[in-house]
């Protein structure tokens, strides 16, 4: 079933590659020689798991990364027109306009979030793991052998603000996208990533508690003198600095090692003692000679998580503050 979800996720990856590659037509009939189907099958099978066309969504990928250059360059209106795409600046404010309700000129003058259209991830870890399972006789269970356990370090994040939203039923990632639009919400952070924390980056989740249980948020941290606008259907908070303990595991394969790693870094995490003496790699100890240096700082902190899995890894933070 899951083998869709796998070649819809080439087609995308190819869509994706050519964006910005004038020399590359995106066409069906060029894609379906890519990726080895007939046109028939990649129209149709993109567009049930996609939800959209292919001419629609290379349309409205090449829209976003026209608004983003709009926001983080001085480059020409129309200069950037024709680098994605357009066949004018006449054209792309058409385009624009009908998007997200105001021209070019107009966002770039003053630039308030706007649901930019996201590149899909439609094939997952959960996905491939069902379709790539082996059986105990035989070869390497998902090269878990290759892993590492987690470990802990100590950073400092200076005070900020945090705009995002706070679910009070969501306990994890998956049940938070259960309530929020998915794409809706990812597209209007993207829009802001030039104002984001250096930090608290676009896309940093995590728990804060009520009454006692950890429920999940998902947004984006500013510095702490941001004073611009806020999202509709988002809030923004102000979180004093604080310490954190990270618990990290390095980066892993995605596909393969997603679950397990994840898994690893979470049990320690959410049962760590903190009289433990456990040196991180700078040397600094969670605790001090004769007992414990720190206690738990969740009460005025919200924990992060930190999901690069090829880039920086896995990390769960948890705040801390000195005794």
């Amino acid at each position: 079933m899951y083998r869709y979800n796998e070649a819809v996720q080439r087609m995308i990856d190819w869509a994706e590659a050519g964006l910005k590659d004038r020399d590359k037509n995106l066409t069906l009939l060029n894609m379906s020689r890519e990726v080895g189907y007939s046109p028939w099958y990649c129209s149709t099978m993109f567009h049930r798991i996609c939800g959209v066309t292919l001419k629609s969504y290379v349309a409205r990928r090449r829209l976003t990364q026209a608004a983003i250059e709009l926001r983080t360059t001085r480059q020409r209106i129309l200069d950037i027109s024709l680098e994605w795409g357009f066949s004018s600046q006449e054209a792309f404010t058409r385009a624009f306009k009908d998007e997200y309700g105001c021209t070019p000129a107009n966002y770039r003058r003053n630039p308030q979030p706007i649901p930019l259209f996201m590149g899909k991830d439609v094939f997952h870890p959960w996905q491939y793991s069902a379709m790539h399972k082996t059986s105990q006789e035989g070869g390497s269970d998902m090269s878990k052998s290759e892993l590492r356990e987690a470990k802990v370090r100590v950073e400092y994040i200076p005070a900020h603000k945090y705009i995002g939203i706070w679910d009070k039923d969501a306990t994890c990632y998956g049940t938070f996208w259960k309530h929020h639009d998915c794409d809706q919400v990812c597209g209007i952070i993207e829009s802001m990533r030039d104002k984001s924390h250096p930090v608290v980056t676009p896309h940093t989740a995590g728990w804060y508690y009520v009454e006692k249980e950890r429920r999940y948020f998902y947004g984006f941290g500013v510095l702490d003198n941001y004073e611009g606008s806020v999202p509709d259907g988002f809030e923004i908070r102000s979180l004093p600095g604080s310490y954190y303990l990270v618990f990290y595991h390095p980066p892993f394969d995605y596909m393969e090692n997603n679950e397990e790693v994840m898994a690893r870094v979470e049990e320690l995490a959410w049962n760590f003692d903190l009289d433990k003496e456990l040196p991180d790699q700078s040397g600094i100890s969670t605790s001090a000679r004769g007992g414990s240096r720190f206690q738990w700082n969740e009460k005025e902190c919200q924990c992060y998580q930190r999901h690069y899995p090829e880039v920086i890894g896995y990390e769960v933070l948890r705040p801390v503050k000195l005794k």
